[in-house]
């Protein structure tokens, strides 16, 4: 399957195959359904699995793990598409004051395979107590991030630092507000649910 040779490829070969992406010029719809969503699925089934149906099945207590796993699958694809879709969109908007190109598709694509270590990761999950090795594996999905500035957003190499860590640092303070916001909402509605 392609999905699992690009996975390899991003993986173990980051510098030739961001020149390959960046050759491709995909729109961000056609990342997003052919490679974004299905690697999503990869930690949002593990978790469920994981924190609702293992934690039932082995302790049998209550029903309630099921409600968690479902809150917790619910929440890693929502904030996985749209970090995706947030992250994307702040690093095309700063792009121009780097002397980069201002591309959402590049800035979609740059984004969503710097997040395959993450997600690839995530099947850790199945074991929650290991859902902090799978955060740690998301740290080579910044490496990847700064890798393919360059190739994807014409990023000349001197500003690629600055713009890699502004744009780093914008995601961060957004994302910290969002999550706020989407816990209290899961926190809200979970008396609903279950």
């Amino acid at each position: 399957m392609e999905i699992i040779s690009k996975v390899k490829n991003i993986l173990l070969n980051p510098k030739t195959e961001w020149e390959v992406i960046s050759e491709k010029n995909d729109t961000h719809s056609k990342v997003l359904v052919s490679y974004l969503i299905p690697l999503a699925l990869i930690p949002t089934i593990a978790g469920f699995i994981g924190f609702g149906l293992f934690r039932f099945n082995l302790m049998g207590l209550h029903s309630s793990f099921i409600g968690l796993g479902i809150r917790h699958a619910v929440t890693s694809l929502v904030s996985t598409l749209g970090g995706a879709y947030l992250s994307a969109w702040i690093i095309a908007n700063l792009a121009d004051k780097f002397g980069s190109t201002n591309n959402f598709d590049r800035s979609f694509s740059l984004v969503a395979y710097s997040y395959t270590p993450m997600c690839v990761a995530g099947i850790l999950l199945l074991l929650p107590n290991l859902s902090v090795v799978a955060a740690l594996c998301g740290l080579y999905g910044l490496y990847l991030l700064y890798l393919g500035l360059a190739p994807m957003m014409s990023t000349p190499e001197e500003k690629k630092s600055t713009y890699f860590i502004v744009s780093l640092l914008c995601v961060i303070v957004v994302s910290a507000i969002l999550s706020t916001v989407m816990g209290a909402l899961i926190l809200s509605t979970s008396g609903l649910i279950f």
